[in-house]
Order: C-alpha cells, then sequence, then structure tokens
C-alpha cells in the first residue's frame, strides 16, 4: 500500500532516495522495483532486520536483481549521519507526527536533499486524525514512545516546509477506505486487533490491496478529497545556482 505517488516525486532509476521512517519498508521496496537506490532509514532495529530479510527474499525469488542497492540504517531523524545534498529524492511517510522537535527533523531533511532534488512527506490528514483523537486517548498516547504528538492542518505543514526552505509543489490525498477502519479500531479499543468487526474490515482492506478491484479503486479515489487518512505534500529544494544563472 503506497502513499506516495513516485510520478510527482520523479523518482527515476538510478535516483539514491531516503525512506525516512521507513517502517516496515513499503516504500523502500517499490523504490528499488523502479530501479533506484534505496537508504531505508528507522530508529526500531525490528523494522530494519524485517526490510533487510524482505530484500533477501525478494532476490531469491527472482523479484530483484542480487546486486540490489539497498540499505537499511538505523539513526536519529534530527540527527541524520549523511553530508549535505546526498539524497536525489526523499520519503517521508507517517513520520513527523510521532517526533517532538518537527521543524528540526525538516531542517536535517532539507540539508541532506541536494540542490533541485524533491521531498514526499506523509502525516495523517487533519479529518480522519482528529476523530481517532476523540474516539480514543489509546490511538495517540502522546506521552508514550511512538504515539503521536500532533495534528496537522495542511496550511500549518506547508508553512513549516517553506521556513525549512522547501518549495511546495502540490498535494493530496490517500487511503479513504483505511479512515473508518481506524475510526472503528479507536471506537473498539486500539489493540483489540482480535474483535470480529475489526478483522472483517482488516480482511476487506487486505483483498482491496492484494486485488485492486475497479469498483473499490474508483471510491477510494472518489472519497480521498473528504476521507483521505493521509496528506501527502511534495515540495523541490530549489536549485539555487540555476536561479542565479537565470
Amino acid at each position: 500500500m503506497l502513499t506516495v505517488d513516485y510520478e510527482r516525486l520523479d523518482a527515476r532509476p538510478g535516483d539514491l532516495i531516503l525512506d525516512m521512517g521507513c517502517g516496515a519498508g513499503r516504500h523502500a521496496f517499490e523504490t528499488i522495483r523502479r530501479g533506484c537506490r534505496i537508504v531505508a532509514l528507522d530508529q526500531d532495529l525490528q523494522e530494519l532486520v524485517s526490510v533487510r530479510n524482505t530484500f533477501a527474499a525478494m532476490i531469491e525469488a527472482g523479484e530483484l536483481e542480487s546486486d540490489v542497492q539497498g540499505q537499511p540504517i538505523s539513526a536519529d531523524a534530527l540527527h541524520l549521519p549523511f553530508p549535505n545534498g546526498t539524497f536525489d529524492k526523499i520519503i517521508c511517510s507517517e513520520v513527523l507526527e510521532h517526533i517532538d522537535d518537527d521543524q528540526t527533523a525538516l531542517t536535517e531533511l532539507v540539508r541532506v536533499l541536494r540542490p533541485g532534488g524533491s521531498i514526499a512527506i506523509t502525516v495523517p490528514a487533519w479529518m480522519p486524525e482528529k476523530i481517532c483523537w476523540r474516539l480514543s486517548d489509546e490511538y495517540y498516547a502522546p506521552k508514550a514512545v511512538g504515539g503521536h504528538v500532533r495534528i496537522y492542518r495542511k496550511s500549518k505543514l506547508r508553512s513549516k516546509l517553506i521556513q525549512s526552505g522547501l518549495q511546495p509543489t502540490g498535494s493530496d490525498k490517500a487511503h479513504s477506505l483505511h479512515s473508518p477502519y481506524w475510526w472503528l479500531k479507536c471506537a473498539i479499543g486500539p489493540k483489540r486487533d482480535e474483535h470480529r468487526l475489526v478483522k472483517a474490515y482488516h480482511r476487506l482492506l487486505v483483498w482491496d490491496i492484494v486485488k485492486a478491484p475497479k469498483l473499490t479503486r474508483i471510491l477510494d479515489r472518489l472519497l480521498n478529497p473528504i476521507l483521505g487518512k493521509s496528506l501527502v505534500i511534495y515540495a523541490l529544494k530549489p536549485n539555487v545556482e540555476a536561479e542565479i544563472e537565470i
């Protein structure tokens, strides 16, 4: 289940891409499939082990070449261990809502992105997330490690990107069919995955992801502007040299 549109990110074969907060690796795997080089970064070592094992399984299954250029790395989002301008593109999906000092995290992302490079930032969209917070304190648990610490409005996130030196180029919403699932989980209890209604809706989502039937894909696109669970903003790091030449 991808949140980022790779065409809008302008990812090209050979690009070096940072997947910041890669989690289970959904964007990292797609990045490799598209012929790009990937650095999959996360603080959770168990997630990184899973990503590495999946890379190995994909190579064994013949889905990837054995010389795949993908590297899982554990690091702090506030102190990225890369030189300035390292990456051609950056994906930061569902990460900033977990970080207290999100402005410093953005500054670091901009620092390691090359001039002229593009970035895709995704966060939970305001309205679906607000409902989750109202339904369950346990869902966001701001005092717990890994909990959500804020809800972003689109205008606020755009302002933060501009303040960090980026030029927003567009936005979108994704995964409208997932919003009711999370409302259901919050109403019943975020950790009650074995509840029959939660399991039934989860099976529906898995079926939709695997089969991608035309009806649900159309419905998802129609509902995304209102119910989209994720907000995606695309932006560029200005190419100062190019601007001076003009």
